[in-house]
């Protein structure tokens, strides 16, 4: 049995099925890891949701900002962006079913020595204390105030954790931190504005991943969302999103010996 963390697939379905050929993935026996942002933008977002659901235990997600970007839009607090790739999924005979499990996935996951998230962990979180407050975040997804928690959930502030949180500002810095970080500042101020290459940071800010001290550093912290970096492997983290969406290529990891699969893709095609 081996596990495959693969990078963010944004509907991008075709080079989804070429990339498990070229490591012979196995449903009976192997496991696969998606990093968040299952959907949108690409060309077949509903294929992929379908593919992905299909799999069961074999499929461990964690929810991206465009995964979330989809349920809120379905329930109405939120419109439909230019270049969103939504509207097969919300038509779809099968709508309610995918977005029910879409919403009851995980924003984290921790195994072994690995934690996948979607986008980051905040510099002042162990492992231990980031999946409490995930689950505190996927019990207001996945319960019976949904609903509530999208009309608030969006917004840039507040920009730091602080233990003193509560209600909605709370779960707010939480679903910032997992699904919307790229850099922050040492001392956790999330910066939501920089979505460039490593060079042409803000001052003052560094990758989250960069950050001195770092109590995630425990695990290898698996992660997607920023395009821009690529494939990289660094000191405590793994992050996947090479970019297939814009024509760059779509990456696999297997964890057991962290051998790398990549196939090339093109932008705006399947």
């Amino acid at each position: 049995m081996a596990t495959y963390a693969i990078g963010d697939l944004q509907g991008c379905f075709e080079p989804l099925q070429r990339l498990l050929r070229t490591f012979d993935f196995d449903a009976a026996r192997d496991r696969l890891w998606f990093v968040g942002d299952l959907v949108n933008r690409g060309p077949d977002s509903l294929a992929v949701l379908r593919f992905v659901r299909d799999l069961g235990d074999r499929a461990v997600v964690t929810l991206g900002n465009h995964d979330l970007h989809l349920l809120v839009a379905a329930e109405g607090f939120a419109r439909l962006h230019k270049g969103d790739t939504l509207d097969a999924i919300l038509a779809a005979p099968d709508r309610d079913e995918l977005l029910a499990w879409l919403r009851t996935r995980p924003l984290m996951h921790v195994e072994g020595d690995h934690a996948m998230v979607h986008a980051g962990l905040l510099p002042s979180w162990t492992i231990a204390h980031a999946m409490e407050l995930a689950s505190e975040a996927q019990a207001m997804l996945a319960g019976s105030g949904y609903r509530s928690f999208f009309e608030h959930m969006y917004g840039n502030q507040p920009d730091r954790w602080d233990d003193t949180l509560a209600g909605w500002d709370r779960l707010r810095v939480v679903i910032n931190a997992f699904t919307r970080m790229r850099i922050c500042s040492p001392d956790g101020t999330m910066e939501f504005r920089h979505k460039g290459e490593l060079a042409d940071i803000p001052a003052g800010f560094l990758p989250w991943f960069d950050v001195p001290d770092r109590r995630s550093r425990t695990h290898t912290v698996v992660f997607g969302h920023w395009s821009a970096v690529g494939y990289r492997a660094g000191n405590g983290y793994l992050a996947l999103d090479s970019g297939c969406l814009w024509g760059r290529e779509l990456t696999a990891v297997r964890l057991e010996d962290r051998s790398v699969f990549q196939v090339p893709c093109r932008a705006g095609e399947d």
